[in-house]
């Protein structure tokens, strides 16, 4: 690399909503310490990979994308950090040049020491520039003390802890000045935030009076932690109409062998609850086939469940099993072949689902936020996340229009936009 030449760093991630927010926190500040953020994409002098270890997927594809990023880039400096290098860090080892522990801080010092040299533009980022979205995701919280039996996240993010209410705000206003139209709150549990007294409730409370955001949205909950104070707040129409409701199984034999603290009832009061309050409310929800001991009959329970629950979104998850947890052990595992075959059913049910959903919208007029261009259609989510596809020949990146619904199309829907 040329002397006084910016030091390029890709910043990718794999898994949650939780390691997005981290990763953008990553990102800018590399930024703002006088790195040139480039796409992962892209060649680039250092490669810095935010890994997940739910499942042996994710770990799989952290070694794929670390081996593409030193075929792309031989030179380059790869790092690992996240869940998978806090669990298996001399497995990851084979695939980066450096696994480590560090937290956001403690990374650019990492690459500073490495790169022996220091970086030499010191603008900060832009959500554009990062991401290409409009969409900012904001860490409120992390870490997780239920420890579930097909979990390994208590263990690698270990207790539970709380962001305070003045850092997020500022944060979130700082996001406001630079034109971001919409925030995500997200973390490993964010039912569990608490903070001198402020509860998950109390902080949305705090940002709706205290920042300018456009859009207001809350990544997932627990059934359990469904609560009138919090629900009321959806008088005020900044904040989204869409719930990210886990559930992973729809029978109380398999909730109570993963060590779920709730049972179908629950989660049915649950879901009661929000749409008595909140007219055309999104729910989406998080399904895991094939647990250890899960037999046809049981299966069978959680599709009429989740099809009854008539939920937005499934997002359908084939059991990993996860060494060091309680269902790694267990008797009955299920077969892969078995695995794969319900995966497939339940993922017919979504889609199912998911369209039964959509098609309730077609005819009206909803604001939608656009987000980019793909394959000459802008795409955007209305506040009920529902993905909208539209012509336009105007930039709407970033952009909240109207646009009446017209028919079902791909993972959403095709709208037209109506003139402002």
């Amino acid at each position: 690399m040329a002397e006084n030449q910016p030091i390029r760093v890709a910043v990718a991630t794999i898994g949650c909503k939780l390691n997005q927010a981290e990763s953008e926190t990553i990102a800018r500040r590399f930024a703002g310490a006088g790195y040139l953020i480039v796409s992962p994409d892209d060649e680039a002098d250092v490669y810095l990979l935010n890994t997940c270890t739910v499942t042996a997927t994710a770990d799989h594809k952290a070694r794929k994308w670390l081996r593409a990023a030193r075929k792309r880039s031989p030179e380059a400096l790869l790092i690992a950090c996240g869940c998978y290098a806090e669990r298996a860090a001399a497995e990851l080892a084979k695939a980066a040049g450096t696994v480590t522990a560090e937290n956001k801080d403690g990374l650019v010092r990492l690459v500073n020491e490495k790169q022996g040299q220091k970086p030499v533009n010191g603008e900060d980022i832009t959500l554009e520039q990062y991401d290409g979205r409009n969409r900012s995701l904001i860490k409120i919280q992390e870490g997780c003390q239920n420890f579930c039996a097909y979990c390994i996240v208590p263990y690698v993010r270990r207790g539970e802890i709380s962001v305070a209410p003045e850092t997020i705000i500022s944060e979130i206003q700082k996001r406001v000045e630079e034109g971001c139209r919409e925030v995500v709150l997200t973390g490993t549990k964010i039912g569990a935030y608490a903070d001198n007294g402020t509860n998950l409730a109390g902080l949305t409370r705090r940002i709706l009076n205290e920042t300018g955001i456009n859009r207001l949205r809350l990544s997932s909950v627990q059934p359990q932690e469904i609560s009138e104070e919090l629900l009321n707040l959806w008088q005020d129409p900044r904040l989204c109409r869409h719930f990210h409701l886990a559930l992973q199984s729809g029978c109380d034999t398999v909730l109570a062998r993963m060590g779920r603290r709730y049972t179908t009832e629950d989660y049915k009061r649950a879901l009661d609850s929000i749409r008595n309050r909140i007219p055309d409310v999104a729910i989406t929800t998080d399904i895991i086939v094939g647990f250890p001991g899960e037999t046809a009959e049981e299966f069978g329970a959680s599709c009429q469940f989740a099809k009854d629950a008539g939920f937005a979104r499934i997002h359908v998850f084939p059991y990993s099993r996860r060494e060091g947890t309680i269902a790694a052990s267990m008797p009955g595992q299920v077969a892969v072949a078995a695995k794969n075959a319900r995966r497939r059913k339940m993922l017919a049910l979504a889609k199912a689902s998911r369209e039964n959903f959509n098609r309730q919208f077609l005819g009206k007029t909803m604001d939608v936020l656009w987000e980019q261009k793909e394959e000459g259609l802008w795409s955007g989510l209305t506040d009920n996340y529902l993905k909208v596809y539209a012509e336009s020949l105007k930039d709407l990146r970033n952009k909240i229009t109207p646009a009446k619904l017209v028919s079902i199309y791909k993972d959403g829907v095709r709208g037209d936009i109506i003139p402002g």
